[in-house]
């Protein structure tokens, strides 16, 4: 029976794809039709209609309103036009000269419409006629070229101290009037510098624009306030919305993958599954929200980033040194992302944005299992009976797989004044994995309103975003209950279904379910809601002092849906069970701070921050509930009475509400000299209610500096550089995530059951309490410490730009679970702080503009990361531990068997295995045999391996990661060029280990079919986790090839049309004999291929389109 799922939008099936993608194109099709007609329409000024319905009203105020109802545009001059006049006007559909003939009706006023340009100037009048005294006119003509000497169409041009202003045509040239003495014309052009030139009565004028100093003047997010880049002093890179990849994503994060130097990102085709992230190497032993960074949206800390849609960033700023970070005090060892959201405009006007794509997912690699008839040709030849052989041939990959289809829908509205301004948007995804039932659907609502009064003294925001996200998932969480598992091992010699239309089910094997029968009848539903208010205020005090109050308010409500029904095998007697569970967490935030800046003599550039910060998080609110035995399957959990069996074991009382606090106050203080010697000191102070009662609170001190040497005569004379600053920043910061208020304290929970017996004599089951956790009150935060050196650099005109980084990051007092003994604790483990890790890493990134002519332009950018990973210590006089072991990939026959080891001196995912040393004279797989104390080999050889023969046979760190983004531009097409990888780790393909398991074959299950060319059947050793299957996971992918064209403004009401098509994961260059290399490389067990939880990699093809109203 397949499932009725509830769903934002209708679900849409592999059939429906082939039509939507035709109705897409028609749709591009008729877009393009209509473009091709309006822009053969007649010119805005003959078929745009004004009403206008103002009296007693300025001059000033109607021209406002029709520049607000319209696209035209005023040039003007306040000391010749009186726009203080009121007059009277009530048209209806009028065209604009019979407005403006109204408007100035009996005035000494004449207009020059000029399309959406509109002139006002004097009459000219007849010498001692005139009521006006004014100079006379003068027609100035130029030429406006970049430093190659390519003319520049579209640079404004405006006659300084006037509103007179005019743009170039696409020769570059302009004819503009003038008046008075020696006029002076101001001339600029985005990311050109602007230019003044003063006319002198030449007959023609040539300006020259230089480029503008390419990032150093863009404003970047420090945390609590903003900076222009070339006052920065510590590591931030910044990510505009134009850079990020684009791709069918479900976790923000994922735009950021080879972006940001340091930054290692993992992605995954689930659309269920998240990305893993990891800044500058792992910094503790403990996983989940301590591994990653800490996220800002707007200003306000610990945001969830399923509230922001990728078409709501404007930018992503990473901060990655502790001389950035450390003003977020003690969750900002892992590095800061902050996220600001598109806002409102001041452009008087509102704008409305259209943006979808639809995109198909394949998978892009399947494992070679044997088919059905190798199956039995291998049994046959090795004189091996096969059970449960009911003469099919079934590829459950293909069976199982299906072609993913997804569409986004985004639409926002924006626009204001110098008052006001305001933002709404509305997002809808609904992607479809590739493994069918597996799927999510999501949608976000934002909106953003902010005002100014009292003279612009005070600003006044507010905010309110959503989020209803549906996920769909079947199981694939361990050995049996995995349908991505049993995809492979399951038997091709059996049907899907028996001839009852039931799902078939093998006999005599446990553990062995049918993976069809899995999607259809076991299904895992989760509905996430999350909510968010914020309101801030700023109020200038005076000028340059800034005091600024910050409220947000977010919720999270989770409701957890399982259901398997009569006929799952995997609960077959349970004859229908359901379980819900609903969790709910919520999170104040109040943040009020003073900003101050001042320039001292134009030389002296002040900064000053003090403010104070409180949270509190009620997290884990949550009750759940299991029932089963059910008349049938039409309720399923949407009625648990309906069911038969409900009684007290079936309540989830696992979730304790936990309500965490924290206090903190911080500061900081800038200072520029010239812009050319720059300071930057910070200081946090937080306190926790997390931690023991001994070390609630602690403080975070940063000092950065930096010296703009392309500001020094020495360096100006050599006439290379255009920019050339050296910084050093020390910083301290904390890792306070993922723990919640029980973790110091010590804990009691259920520990069973005892029977009572009551002076009647009746006998009662009561539950027994044990401590579940010892209490720790010196239990205190991981501090992280990070020296960072770098340097900028530009030459070539900024054409050529760049960094290079390195630092030195150790975190001490690293939090962990350590073995005491019971005779001393009630519990048998304890939280403390011991052990120390240190990352060292060079980084360098570089953008290159190597080709720039007027029609062409080749944009370049480098990034390269090399981080050193080491455990220092792990263990004190007081706890201790010789090493860790992690990374079980649960290989049969070595359930209990770890492949990788946590221990001093090594880095986190080491290797720790057996050495493969190829077969025995009877076809075993051997291995070389070590001394039990010193570790080397003796130069023997075993087939029965102990665990004194594990040694380190490999790291899962790269050497190196890198990113390398190309875009070429003609006129108005566009083709990026996106590739990433890593080089230098080490994966352990666990999954061909698992399928190279004889004993597979003998039980009914499947193997790989390099089985019967590689592999003796007497090899019972053949799955042993060994170097054998420890594989080079260096690879470089072509991560996304997109070509778009750029229609630009299209007739009266598109302002905006550009279309695109996209591809990611096109091409994948690697030796890795897995699925696919791009293993998970952050956590505490990085670089392991697990067969179970692992999701088919996928390529995507896409098609979208922007349009702008």
């Amino acid at each position: 029976m397949e499932k009725n799922r509830k769903r934002f939008g209708p679900g849409l099936d592999y059939p429906m794809v082939t039509k939507l993608m035709r109705c897409m194109k028609l749709t591009i099709l008729v877009v393009l039709l209509f473009a091709g007609q309006v822009a053969a329409f007649d010119s805005y000024s003959q078929t745009a209609r004004i009403t206008v319905d103002m009296h007693n009203s300025t001059v000033k105020d109607v021209l406002m309103h029709i520049e607000r109802s319209s696209d035209y545009f005023f040039l003007y001059s306040n000391k010749f036009i009186d726009v203080e006049r009121r007059v009277n006007v009530n048209l209806h559909e009028s065209n604009i000269a019979e407005v403006l003939g109204e408007v100035f009706r009996g005035t000494n006023v004449e207009f020059d419409i000029k399309d959406r340009q509109i002139i006002l100037s004097p009459k000219q009048t007849e010498p001692g006629t005139g009521t006006y005294n004014w100079q006379q006119a003068v027609n100035v003509k130029g030429l406006v070229t970049d430093p190659d000497g390519n003319p520049i169409p579209g640079a404004t041009v405006v006659v300084k101290g006037t509103s007179m202003g005019t743009t170039t045509d696409v020769d570059g040239k302009f004819t503009i009037n003038t008046e008075g003495e020696n006029p002076v014309l101001v001339i600029s052009f985005v990311g050109m510098k602007a230019q003044e030139v003063a006319y002198t009565g030449q007959p023609s004028l040539s300006v020259m624009l230089e480029p503008e100093m390419i990032g150093i003047d863009e404003v970047v997010a420090i945390g609590y306030g903003k900076m222009t880049r070339k006052d920065v002093s510590s590591s931030i890179t910044t990510v505009k919305a134009e850079d990020l990849n684009v791709g069918v994503y479900t976790d923000p994060a994922q735009l950021l993958q080879g972006k940001v130097p340091g930054l290692t990102i993992t992605q995954t085709s689930d659309p269920n599954g998240s990305s893993s992230i990891t800044l500058r190497g792992a910094s503790t032993l403990r996983t989940g929200a301590a591994q990653e960074p800490y996220y800002v949206i707007d200003g306000v800390p610990g945001v969830s980033l399923s509230l922001v849609a990728p078409e709501d960033i404007e930018s992503m700023d990473v901060l990655r040194d502790a001389s950035a970070t450390a003003i977020y005090g003690s969750k900002a060892a892992n590095g800061v992302i902050i996220v600001t959201t598109k806002k409102g405009t001041k452009s008087g006007k509102t704008n409305v944005n259209y943006s979808t794509y639809m995109a198909v997912d394949d998978v892009l690699k399947n494992l070679d299992m044997m088919t059905a008839a190798e199956l039995r040709a291998y049994a046959l030849a090795n004189d091996v009976s096969l059970p449960n052989d009911e003469g099919a041939n079934t590829d459950w990959q293909k069976q199982m797989q299906r072609t993913g289809f997804s569409h986004n829908h985004n639409v926002s509205i924006n626009g204001g004044d110098e008052k006001t301004s305001y933002n709404a948007s509305v997002n809808y995804l609904d992607k479809q994995g590739v493994i069918k039932e597996t799927d999510m659907d999501r949608l976000i609502a934002r909106s953003f309103l902010q005002t100014k009064s009292m003279n612009d003294r005070l600003t006044l925001s507010f905010s309110l975003n959503g989020s209803i996200t549906n996920n769909h998932n079947v199981p694939m969480w361990n050995e049996g209950r995995s349908v991505l598992d049993a995809m492979n091992y399951y038997s091709p010699l059996v049907p899907v279904k028996n001839a009852d239309g039931s799902w078939y089910q093998s006999s005599g094997i446990s553990q062995n379910y049918n993976p069809m029968s899995m999607i259809y009848e076991d299904e895992y539903n989760t509905e996430s809601k999350r909510m968010q208010g914020i309101t801030n205020a700023a109020f200038t005090i005076v000028d340059g002092l800034v005091y600024n109050l910050g409220l947000s308010y977010q919720n999270e409500q989770y409701i957890y849906s399982n259901y398997n029904t009569a006929a799952s095998q995997i609960f077959a007697s349970q004859h229908g069970q359901a379980s819900r569970t609903a969790v709910e967490n919520k999170k104040k935030v109040l943040e009020t701070y003073l900003n101050y800046d001042k320039v001292f003599n134009d030389i002296h550039k002040l900064g000053l921050m003090a403010g104070y910060s409180w949270e509190q998080s009620d997290n884990n609110d949550g009750f759940g509930l299991t029932v089963y035995n059910f008349y049938n399957d039409a309720l399923k959990y949407y009625n648990m009475g309906y069911a038969n069996n409900m009684d007290i074991s079936g309540i989830n009382s696992g979730y304790t509400l936990s309500t965490l606090r924290m206090i903190s106050f911080y500061g900081r203080i800038n200072y520029s000299y010239n812009s050319k010697y720059i300071f930057q000191a910070t200081m946090r102070r937080d306190g926790s209610s997390a931690f023991g009662k001994n070390n609630r609170w602690a403080t975070f001190p940063s000092a950065s500096a930096s010296w703009r040497m392309s500001e020094e005569n020495f360096i100006k004379n050599l006439n290379v550089f255009d920019d050339l600053k050296f910084r050093i920043g020390y910083g301290v910061s904390g890792n306070s995530l993922g723990f919640d208020a029980f973790t110091a304290i010590q804990t009691y929970g259920a520990s069973g059951w005892f029977s009572y017996t009551d002076p009647t004599g009746n006998i009662s089951p009561y539950r027994t309490l044990a401590a579940t956790s010892n209490a720790n009150p010196d239990l205190k935060w991981e501090r992280t410490s990070m020296l960072n050196v770098g340097m900028d650099f530009g030459f070539l005109k900024n054409r050529v730009t760049g960094t290079l980084e390195y630092y030195n990051k150790s975190t001490k007092d690293l939090i962990y679970s350590y073995a005491v003994s019971t005779n001393r604790y009630p519990y048998g483990s304890m939280l403390a702080n011991v052990g120390e890790i240190s990352n060292k890493g060079i980084e360098l990134s570089l953008n290159v503009i190597p080709v720039q002519t007027k029609k062409v332009k080749w944009e370049t950018s480098l990034n390269l990361s090399h981080n050193k990973n080491e455990v220092v210590s792990l263990s004190n006089q007081t706890y201790s531990v010789d090493y860790i072991n992690a990374g079980n990939p649960n290989i049969g026959g070595y359930s209990t068997a770890n492949v990788q080891r946590i221990m001093e001196g090594e880095a986190i995912g080491t290797f720790y295995m057996w050495e493969w040393a190829g077969y025995s004279d009877n076809g075993v797989s051997q291995f070389y045999v070590h001394d039990a104390e010193t570790g080397e080999r003796t130069g023997e050889l075993t087939t029965s391996p102990q665990e004194t023969d594990r040694t380190k046979v490999g790291s899962a760190q790269p050497k190196l990661t890198y990113g390398w983004n190309n875009t070429l531009s003609y006129k108005n097409w566009s083709l990026t060029a996106f590739l990433q990888g890593v080089t230098g780790n080490k994966v352990l393909n666990s999954t061909r280990a698992q399928y190279n398991y004889i004993a597979l074959v003998s039980t009914g299950k499947n193997v790989l079919s390099e089985v019967a060319s590689n592999q003796k059947f007497s090899d019972v050793n053949a799955q042993a986790p060994s170097d054998r299957y420890l594989e080079s996971g260096s690879y470089l992918r072509l991560s996304t090839l997109s070509l778009s064209y750029d229609f630009g403004r299209i007739g009266d009401y598109i302002h905006g049309l550009r279309v695109y098509a996209t591809c990611n994961n096109l091409m994948t260059i690697s030796n890795y004999k897995g699925l696919d290399p791009e293993i998970n490389l952050s956590g505490l067990t990085p670089g392991i291929d697990s067969r179970e939880s692992y999701y088919p990699r996928t390529r995507t093809f896409m098609l979208g389109l922007n349009i702008n109203f």
